[in-house]
């Protein structure tokens, strides 16, 4: 079931709603919405939770804004949540981590937070501005196949498994094609981005920050920043992952984070 809540800017964002039992956030990341992201790991949180899928703004059921900044993805965050109207847990990925991060400072609804892979420094290929060019040229000219590729494979990191298994969700990679004109003015934005640890102190609810344990150097280094931020926090490397462990290990995905949520 599609609803839509206004964000502070005006923007209607939307979220769609399944399951049943305590209330579960979902923010998705880069190129993605509230379909693709979560389309093995959702249907089995939805087991135990009602699960609140949102589409970032720019993208599937949502309207976008004149001017992108992070500030409004965490005021789109923060709407949803209240528009659920109680204590709710908050899950997110990526780019969709820092924008629960940071909606996380704005709502006070927030039960207990996990965060997989928040993507709070542009290191390695993200802070090339020559990659941002070439998917935003290749977006331009039309090929968005390429420009996926490009940025899951040279931004996110992602290895030729994943973004196998990622295409061969045909339908969820097709939505990714179409959102990733997207991708230049969020990696952009987090190339501006500061991440302060005393902004973070207020945040009480306990939080699971997770990353893969194949995954890059800097992106555990960024993992313990949040967890060193944060009052109540701790990291898990799951073992032998990387950025897309809801779909290279989906039951292990849930697992840890049910294992968490329901401490």
């Amino acid at each position: 079931m599609m609803q839509t809540v206004t964000s502070r800017d005006g923007t209607p964002i939307a979220f769609w709603q399944s399951g049943s039992g305590p209330p579960l956030l979902l923010v998705h990341g880069a190129t993605a919405d509230h379909s693709t992201t979560w389309r093995i790991v959702g249907p089995l949180l939805a087991e135990r939770r009602t699960v609140y899928a949102m589409d970032r703004r720019g993208r599937g059921g949502s309207g976008d804004g004149p001017d992108y900044a992070i500030d409004r993805e965490a005021e789109d965050v923060a709407a949803v949540l209240e528009a659920i109207g109680r204590p709710t847990d908050l899950l997110g990925h990526s780019h969709g981590g820092l924008c629960a991060l940071e909606g996380a400072r704005l709502a006070k609804n927030v039960r207990r937070m996990i965060l997989y892979e928040p993507a709070i420094h542009p290191e390695g290929a993200a802070a090339r501005p020559e990659v941002i060019d070439r998917i935003e040229a290749q977006a331009q000219a039309g090929d968005h196949e390429a420009a996926l590729v490009t940025m899951l494979r040279d931004m996110a990191d992602m290895t030729p498994q994943e973004i196998e298994i990622m295409r061969s969700q045909a339908e969820a990679w097709e939505a990714r094609k179409a959102n990733v004109g997207t991708v230049p003015r969020e990696v952009r934005a987090l190339a501006r981005y500061v991440f302060d640890p005393a902004r973070f102190a207020d945040v009480q609810a306990p939080t699971l920050v997770m990353v893969g344990g194949d995954s890059a150097p800097f992106v555990r280094r960024t993992g313990k920043e949040v967890v060193q931020a944060l009052p109540n926090a701790r990291l898990l490397a799951l073992p032998g992952q990387q950025h897309g462990a809801m779909y290279t290990a989906p039951d292990l995905f849930v697992a840890e984070v049910m294992g968490f949520l329901e401490e």
